[in-house]
């Protein structure tokens, strides 16, 4: 009963509601409009149709196109109004200007070391035009003088932050696009009051979509009383807007501009076990010491600005605090607002120069052509190319579009695991005992097209063999998917699947 009335007095309900609403009165407006059924079809089908030639040219990925065309062709009543509101993926120019702002105050802050780039050159061209690539489209320099070490799982990520959170002297960043009340939390947040009364700079950001459902309405003004400094990520609006679909999914702690943490890891309890949710929770996180962190301070104070309309001193965060170098280090951001689609990419650049194998953990696995062909070329190619996602999921329909993508892998040699023990949420590749990526991104459409993401890109680290060492000791917990199990799955739930997986880019 506590838990009825929790969702009856929700925010999330309130907004479904109104949401709601606005569809209905949008459905009885089309059929108002049916008394004129001819002329008003005939005006709806040719909409959708020019709709349909204006997506064809677009420069987007074709699966968006196509989830898009065909429901607007075989239902122009309703696809080309829908494709309006939802589906053009347009924000204001007050929207873009905002982020312009943001990067024109920081890019170019953080000092280049063009050696840095030659002696990388000298090692491995391949992997230097990789780090060129990041360098371009993210703004991202590459690092050495920093240390990094693979946090799995996490439990072990948490003992590290609260460990770091304690020392904290200067300044605390926190972005997350999941903080949700509990264990971990109040923790935290135990820290994290002491510290600003201590005159400690904290900084927090969160999305409004990732907590409407676990943080009460205000909640920023509860923590702006204990002296914290609150930012909402792109606060939900009771109104059917395509804005909605941009989300702030990055997760990043700074602590004195010299240590810095990311990954698949969120505050809330089933991320360190301390809640089951689904089974057991499998996930990881990186930590990084030394210059590189200043990337990660920056893409912190980029998002303040953009969301805040209030720019920082940006100079006033950065250290100079070397650690003995470490292999190479380069974080990096992706962000939906401009056309560079870089954390796809950066996966796909790995692949494609592998040669021995490719090791890869994410929990949905909703690919595009692009990505499908770079893995099935690998693996036909020699490579061993494996894949880890849960067993248990955390969404049913969106694990139905994860197995639909198995076959074709398969069908070409990549190893296809589920982990059994339960729900596997940790992003990461680690190709030929020396590339890396740990972030916040999965292989699916929102991850790579929707969402703001980050990641660190590891070349030569001891955190790459770390990566690679859990993976094998996750690999002993898993089951391996075969064409049989494939095969085994009842009909209708294939088919099912197939519709679904035609329209994943849209969930």
């Amino acid at each position: 009963m506590k838990k009825i009335m929790n969702v009856l007095k929700s925010r999330l309900l309130i907004v479904v509601i109104l949401i709601a609403i606005q569809l209905s009165i949008l459905l009885l407006a089309i059929a108002f409009l049916n008394v004129y059924y001819v002329y008003f079809y005939a005006l709806m089908e040719f909409l959708s149709i020019v709709l349909a030639i204006n997506i064809v040219n677009k420069n987007t990925n074709p699966m968006f196109k196509l989830a898009w065309i065909i429901p607007m062709l075989i239902f122009p009543l309703f696809g080309g109004i829908f494709y309006l509101f939802l589906g053009r993926g347009a924000l204001s120019n007050k929207i873009r200007a905002k982020l312009n702002e943001a990067h024109a105050e920081s890019d170019g802050i953080l000092p280049e070391n063009e050696g840095i780039y030659e002696d990388l050159r000298a090692i491995d061209p391949r992997v230097a035009r990789q780090s060129e690539y990041l360098r371009f489209t993210s703004k991202s320099p590459l690092y050495r003088n920093t240390q990094s070490e693979y946090l799995s799982p996490g439990d072990v990520f948490f003992k590290r932050l609260i460990s770091e959170l304690r020392k904290a002297e200067k300044f605390i960043f926190l972005e997350y696009f999941i903080i949700k009340k509990g264990y971990m939390w109040d923790t935290i947040l135990d820290i994290l009051k002491e510290k600003a009364a201590n005159g400690v700079d904290v900084r927090i950001i969160y999305d409004d979509f990732g907590t409407i459902g676990s943080l009460e309405r205000n909640y920023n003004k509860k923590l702006e009383e204990y002296g914290i400094k609150v930012c909402i990520f792109n606060p939900i609006k009771p109104s059917i807007d395509v804005h909605i679909n941009y989300r702030d999914h990055r997760k990043i702690c700074v602590i004195d501009g010299y240590i810095g943490f990311t990954g698949g890891i969120n505050i809330a309890d089933e991320y360190i076990n301390k809640k089951d949710r689904f089974g057991y929770w499998m996930d990881s996180a990186i930590v990084i010491y030394g210059d590189a962190v200043n990337k990660l301070t920056i893409m912190f104070l980029q998002i303040w600005h953009f969301t805040t309309g209030i720019a920082p001193e940006y100079e006033d965060y950065l250290v100079n605090k070397p650690y003995p170098s470490d292999g190479y280090v380069q974080p990096f951001n992706d962000e939906p607002l401009d056309d560079y689609h870089v954390c796809e990419l950066s996966h796909m650049n790995m692949i494609n120069i592998a040669t021995d194998y490719i090791y890869i953990t994410t929990p949905y696995l909703i690919i595009d052509h692009e990505m499908q062909t770079a893995l099935t070329l690998a693996s036909d190619s020699g490579v061993d190319v494996r894949i880890i996602t849960p067993h248990i999921p955390d969404k049913k329909l969106v694990h139905m579009t994860t197995r639909a993508n198995y076959r074709p892998l398969i069908e070409s040699g990549v190893k296809i695991y589920e982990y059994e023990p339960g729900f596997l949420h940790s992003k990461s590749i680690v190709v030929d005992d020396e590339l890396g990526i740990v972030g916040t991104t999965n292989f699916d459409y929102r991850s790579f097209y929707l969402h703001f993401e980050n990641g660190i890109w590891l070349y030569r680290t001891k955190s790459v063999q770390q990566i690679k060492d859990d993976y094998l000791k996750i690999l002993d917990e898993c089951k391996e998917i075969t064409l049989e199990f494939c095969d085994k799955i009842p009909l209708p739930v294939r088919l099912l699947s197939s519709i679904i997986k035609l329209f994943s880019p849209l969930m």
